[in-house]
């Protein structure tokens, strides 16, 4: 027996010793991989150092050389922690920070008894969070859990834990309520249980929490019931955020009580009412933001006791009456963003005066007078946005010496005098936008912005000449000058710009030809010189634009024959030449099948292909410019015959030696495979023929292929094999859908390619891509649960792409034909010829041009050129509104009007607004059958998803989460 015993404590002994701490931190290192390898490359274990684990990055040992402290953070960490991390039973702090590791916390952490810090925010882990393992924790202080996938209910284990101050479960996927026992955790300081998709009623009784100094309980919790006046108790609370949880009703006056408060944020919400005067008693308030309510009436007097305010958030109200003048007194204001209201009267003229005002936003109103003066008086102006108001008077000549300005919109007012010749050479301005003012005077002749990006001057007064020098803007990407006044001839500098998408000077009185070096400028795609008096032909080599979509030249003086190589211009959607002088015979072929013949009206010497006749039209109009034409003599068209017949020669021989080239070139095909492919390159190259074609686009054509094996296969046809723009979107293909795999995102098998040509290989997609689905004659069979569940898994694409891949994937083209569909109905993100990675989330990159598509592009990224994971949001937003509406992005609501701007004018002019009246002024009439809280969900979504500030869009994530947790409450059917 004693023996047994004995055998016993040794098993357990060696057991609980197999392992020292260095061994555990090995076992760790193996766990917890980077991309390539190991992450935690100084963990190596030292034969002769004991202790050399000590000295390994993030660890901290004791005086016995245990590990007491394992702070690993912000490494590109995969893989899951073992369950030997219980092993460390001196811990004292442990965080796993900002990493990617997945799976289950392991069990055996409950041994980690000592534990004053367990962070483990911004990972991925998985399932119900442990609550068992933080009983023995007695010591615990801090229990940070923030942004994982951690689901099913918040863990009530926790409130035994007396001494914790710390407790952060936001951005995760809980469910249900908060429990009401969390207010027992009377040690608590900071309570984060933001952005989960908790619901209830509003937890009133966490205002027993009497030591909470930090609040955040919003971002899509969605509460029943308005904002307890018993927060008003919580006398050491500094932070109360409850921004976008359904609250409603009044704001409490009891709010006032919190004397300690500096931050009250409650935007996002369905608040009617007035903004309480009450509300001055916050002395120690600093940042109060109200937006997006149904608040009504003015800014109380009262509030001139708020002398510590810096940013004041109240648009998206229906606030009345006057800025009071103590708002230009508030000695450190920084941010005052009161658009989308009813505002009238005046801005206070001393507003600036403080020396500290960085963003100024009172777009939206009906605000008149002169511009303050002093707004840039302390120099750290970034953002002046005035836009849609009737502001009058001159812009304030400081502004042209404000070098901290960064974006400048004032469009839609009354304001006069000449611009500020200061404001083109602002050295980090980004955009400029004064359009539908009465700005008169000429454009300065220097200009040396060394961001500006987008400069909108449409629809002025402004005369002269267009100043070569905005050709030293060398990061402009639109240029916008039409209704002008301008004269004289564009300026060869312009299409210098190496990313200049974008130029319409229309409506003015330029003449001239236009530049040959037009035909250099190969990021632009948009083109307008209409309405001038142009002369001369065509530049000869247009069609060296390859990516250019849209060509007006019309009602000019412009002459000569339409060059045969715009058929070549696949690109091109749109193009206007009518009335100009243009003669000869209109060409066939390639793009022209597309263009109408408007394009080519009001021009008489112009002639359509079939018109036996032309060849007069041509010699009149020929020889109306030159006289008299004489005809040929004989020994002429003896010449000329000869020419012919030895051209034709020519044609024989080159055709026969171009055939064996092409046939030596057949040879050097290369299959380059990411998948197990039972086919050969030669296969391949026999599916290209044209009645295999399903698609074109700008970057190539894309046929269906059938495999020996039987298996289908869509081809995209590339040209070249450059890097960045120049081969079409052929490295960021490879690089990305190469290396990532989803089920919701189309499977890249691999490529076939020469040196001249690049042949990508897709799994095929026999229901084509939800825009054709959608909008053509087929979109009225897309029934409601089909449209949502293409949502659900095109989120699921996206979510993976920004929160799953390391580093993160912004794709820059989300729109409805690049979501492709199944035999299923299965959704699948496709085209990833714009994609990029983004190696910080939340941080933003500047693009030399706009890419995407036109009707999707977010709002910051067409004016600032910056773009990341939002700018993505946003595009789906936009799809989301198209699987509801039915309505294609653009095209179908007047010039300038996209979808997001349609719904939101539409449903703003519903007498009695309410969700179900907003989704029944713009679903699709082709639906019947569907359960109306779905749509209104989706609806939501939708909208928050089109936000024009990026910071209130959510986050993939985020979106997947409400698409997947949608409200439980069912209402009828609709059946139309």
């Amino acid at each position: 027996m004693r023996t047994f015993c004995f055998l016993l404590i040794l098993i357990l002994f060696s057991r609980s010793y197999a392992y020292n701490d260095l061994d555990v931190l090995l076992k760790l290192k193996s766990a917890m991989t980077g991309p390539k390898g190991s992450g935690l490359e100084d963990w190596e274990e030292d034969s002769w150092t004991p202790n050399a684990h000590c000295r390994f990055s993030g660890v901290t040992c004791d005086e016995d050389s245990r590990v007491v402290q394992h702070n690993v953070s912000s490494h590109p960490l995969f893989g899951t922690v073992p369950p030997e991390i219980g092993l460390l039973e001196k811990l004292v702090n442990l965080t796993f920070f900002n990493n990617n590791l997945t799976g289950k916390l392991p069990v055996e952490m409950a041994n980690l008894t000592l534990l004053k810090v367990f962070n483990i925010s911004y990972n991925l882990f998985q399932g119900n969070f442990p609550g068992e393992i933080t009983l023995g924790m007695t010591e615990l202080e801090v229990l940070d859990a923030y942004d994982n996938d951690f689901t099913g209910s918040l863990p009530v284990e926790i409130t035994k834990l007396k001494n914790l101050k710390h407790l952060s479960f936001g951005g995760n996927y809980f469910t249900g309520e908060i429990p009401e026992s969390y207010s027992e955790i009377q040690s608590l300081e900071f309570l984060g249980l933001n952005g989960i998709g908790l619901t209830g009623k509003t937890p009133l009784f966490l205002s027993r929490l009497k030591n909470l100094r930090e609040m955040y309980i919003g971002y899509f919790n969605l509460y029943v019931g308005g904002i307890p006046p018993e927060f008003g108790s919580m006398s050491e609370l500094r932070v109360l955020d409850m921004a976008s949880c359904n609250v409603t009703g009044e704001i409490p006056t009891s709010l006032s009580n919190l004397k300690h408060l500096h931050s009250l944020f409650l935007q996002l919400n369905r608040l009617t009412g007035y903004i309480p005067p009450e509300l001055s008693g916050l002395i120690s308030l600093k940042s109060f933001d109200v937006s997006n309510n149904e608040l009504i009436g003015e800014i109380p007097q009262s509030f001139s006791a708020l002398q510590n305010i810096t940013l004041i958030n109240v648009f998206r109200n229906h606030l009345y009456g006057a800025i009071p003048d103590f708002v230009g007194d508030f000695p450190f204001l920084e941010t005052l963003h009161i658009w989308g209201n009813n505002f009238t009267y005046e801005l206070p003229q001393n507003l600036g005066r403080n020396c500290k005002l960085l963003y100024v936003d009172v777009s939206e109103n009906h605000f008149t007078g002169l511009i303050p003066r002093d707004l840039c008086k302390g120099g750290r102006l970034k953002t002046f946005i005035l836009l849609d108001n009737f502001f009058f008077g001159t812009l304030p000549e400081g502004l042209g010496e404000c070098r901290s300005l960064e974006r400048i919109r004032i469009s839609k007012n009354l304001l006069n005098g000449t611009i500020p010749a200061g404001i083109f050479s602002l050295p980090g301005v980004e955009v400029i936008e004064m359009h539908d003012n009465y700005f008169s005077g000429e454009l300065p002749s220097e200009a040396s912005g060394d961001t500006l990006g987008f400069l909108d001057l449409s629809n002025n007064w402004i005369s002269g000449r267009i100043p070569p020098a905005i050709g030293n803007l060398k990061f402009l990407n639109i240029l916008f000058l039409e209704m002008n006044r301008f004269t004289g001839e564009i300026p060869n500098e312009i299409f210098g710009l190496p990313s200049l998408t974008k130029i319409n000077i229309s409506a003015n009185n330029i003449s001239g030809k236009i530049p040959d070096s037009i035909s250099r400028c190969t990021s632009l795609n948009a083109i307008d010189l209409s309405r001038n008096n142009l002369s001369g032909e065509i530049p000869k080599g247009i069609a060296m634009l390859s990516v250019l979509g849209t060509l007006n030249i019309s009602q000019n003086q412009i002459t000569g024959q339409i060059p045969a190589d715009i058929r070549n211009m696949t690109s091109l959607a749109t193009l206007d030449l009518s009335n100009n002088n243009f003669y000869g015979r209109i060409p066939t072929g390639g793009q022209f099948q597309v263009f109408k013949d408007s394009a080519f009206a009001g021009n008489p010497n112009l002639c359509s292909p079939g018109n036996v006749s032309c060849r007069s039209f041509v010699d009149s109009a020929q020889s109306s410019g030159h006289g008299h034409k004489k005809s040929f003599s004989s020994s002429k068209l003896i010449i000329t015959v000869i020419v012919l017949f030895t051209a034709l020669l020519l044609i024989i021989v080159t055709v026969y030696i171009m055939r064996n080239k092409r046939l030596q070139k057949s040879r050097a095909w290369k299959l380059t495979a990411f998948h197990r492919l039972d086919f050969k390159a030669e296969d391949v190259l026999e599916c290209l023929k044209e009645e295999n074609i399903i698609g074109k686009g700008g970057a190539g054509i894309v046929y269906c292929g059938s495999m020996p094996d039987g298996v289908q296969v869509a081809i995209k046809r590339l040209v070249g094999r450059g890097s960045g723009h120049s081969d079409h979107g052929f490295s960021a293909e490879i690089q990305t859908l190469g290396q990532i795999r989803h089920r919701n995102i189309v499977r890249l098998l691999g490529y076939v390619s020469n040196k001249d040509t690049n042949f990508l290989l897709y799994e095929y997609m026999p229901n084509g891509s939800l825009g054709e689905m959608l909008h053509g004659s087929k979109g009225g069979h897309l029934q409601w649960e089909t449209r949502y569940k293409i949502a659900v898994e095109a989120a699921k694409g996206l979510c993976y792409l920004h929160h799953d891949c390391s580093p993160l994937i912004i794709h820059r083209d989300v729109k409805s034909n690049n979501i492709l569909l199944d035999s299923d109905f299965e959704a699948h993100v496709a085209d990833f010829g714009l994609a990029k990675y983004l190696q910080d989330a939340g941080a933003s990159e500047c693009m030399s041009s706009i890419a995407g598509s036109y009707g999707y592009i977010a709002p910051e990224y067409a004016y600032t050129l910056k773009v990341d994971e939002k700018s993505d949001v946003y595009s789906f937003g936009v799809v989301l509104l198209e699987l509801i509406a039915g309505r294609k992005p653009v095209g179908e609501f007047g010039d300038g009007v996209d979808i997001v701007r349609w719904v939101r004018k539409t449903t703003s002019e519903i007498s009695q607004l309410s969700d179900a009246a907003s989704v029944l002024a713009v679903v699709d009439q082709r639906l019947s059958g569907y359960p109306l809280s779905g749509v209104i969900n989706l609806f939501k979504i939708a909208m928050l998803c089109v936000e024009d500030e990026a910071s209130h869009r959510p986050t993939m994530r985020e979106v997947v989460h409400m698409l997947t947790n949608p409200p439980q409450s069912a209402p009828p059917l609709i059946n139309l």
